[in-house]
C-alpha cells in the first residue's frame, strides 16, 4: 500500500486552513484518509472566538479516531458525531448559530479487504481508479448549481445558501449535515488507488483545464500530491492577466491525499 500526503498554504502570512490525515490499522486489513478544506469567514466575522485551524483539527481529529476505531458506524454516522463533539468544545464560548462559524468540506473514505466506502461534503473531490485504469469522480456538485451570483463577492447573497436547502453544505455545527453528503460502497476489488484533493489543488482541472480527472489522476500517480500541487502553483503564477483566476484568490490552500490500494 502507498499513501502520500502534500500540503501548500495558500499564503506565508495566513495559516493552512486545511487538514489531511491517513488511517492505518495495525491489524494492517485497510485503511482510511479524512481531507478538510476550511472555510475563511469575511473578514474574520464568524461568531467564534477560536481559528478556523481550531476548527478543522478538532473535527479532522475526531472523524480520523471514529473512521478508524467504530467500523459498526457508517460515515454518515461518523461525520454527525464528530460534529456533536467539536461543537460541544466550544458552544459555551462561541455563537455556533452564525452562519459563518468554523466550518469545512469533508472527505472522508474507509476501507478493507471487502469493499471501499466513501463521503464527500461539499467542493472538495475524491478520484477511484479501477483495476482497468478507468477514473470516477466522486463529487458534491451544489455548488456548481447554484444560480450565477450566488457566491461571489455578495456575502449577503452567501448566507441564504449556506447550509440552507436549495444552497450547498458544509461540516460547522448542525450533526444533521452529515445527512447532506455524497456517500457510497464500493467493492475492494474495483478499486485500484484513489485520491482526494481540496479546490486548490483540484484548480488543475476545474479552474486551468489542463487535463480531464482522469490525467488529473495520471499526474497524482506519477509526479504525487506535490507534484500536482506544483503545477497547480505554476499556473497561478503565469495567469498574470487573470484569464482563468478571475476574482478568485491566486494562491489557495491546496492539499491533496494519494492511496494505491
Amino acid at each position: 500500500m502507498r499513501i502520500e500526503l502534500a500540503t501548500s498554504a495558500g499564503a506565508p502570512e495566513r495559516p493552512n486552513e486545511d487538514w489531511a490525515a491517513s488511517v492505518l490499522p495495525a491489524s494492517g486489513q485497510g485503511g482510511g484518509l479524512v481531507l478538510l478544506d476550511g472555510v475563511t469567514p469575511p473578514q474574520g466575522d464568524d461568531g467564534c472566538v477560536h481559528t478556523v485551524p481550531w476548527f478543522t483539527a478538532r473535527l479532522g481529529g475526531s472523524l480520523v479516531e471514529l473512521s478508524g476505531s467504530r467500523r459498526d458506524l457508517t460515515l454518515q454516522e461518523i461525520l454527525a458525531e464528530s460534529i456533536r463533539r467539536t461543537a460541544d468544545t466550544h458552544r459555551s464560548l462561541c455563537d455556533l448559530s452564525h452562519v459563518r462559524t468554523p466550518q469545512a468540506t469533508v472527505v472522508v473514505v474507509r476501507w478493507d479487504a471487502a469493499e471501499v466506502e466513501h463521503l464527500v461534503l461539499s467542493d472538495s473531490v475524491l478520484l477511484l481508479e479501477a483495476p482497468g485504469g478507468a477514473v470516477r469522480a466522486v463529487l458534491d456538485d451544489r455548488l456548481d448549481r447554484l444560480p450565477p451570483g450566488s457566491l461571489a463577492s455578495d456575502a449577503i447573497a452567501d448566507t441564504q445558501v449556506r447550509n440552507k436547502e436549495g444552497g450547498f453544505f458544509t461540516a460547522a455545527a448542525d450533526p444533521a449535515v452529515a445527512e447532506r453528503a455524497v456517500t457510497g460502497r464500493t467493492p475492494r476489488a474495483e478499486v485500484r488507488a484513489l485520491a482526494a484533493m481540496t479546490d486548490g489543488a483540484s484548480r488543475w482541472t476545474e479552474m486551468f483545464g489542463e487535463g480531464d480527472w482522469a490525467a488529473c489522476f495520471g499526474v497524482l500517480h506519477k509526479e504525487g500530491p506535490q507534484g500536482l500541487i506544483d503545477r497547480v502553483r505554476a499556473l497561478e503564477d503565469a495567469d498574470t492577466d487573470r484569464t482563468r483566476l478571475r476574482r478568485s484568490k491566486t494562491h489557495d490552500d491546496a492539499t491533496a491525499v494519494y492511496a494505491q490500494l
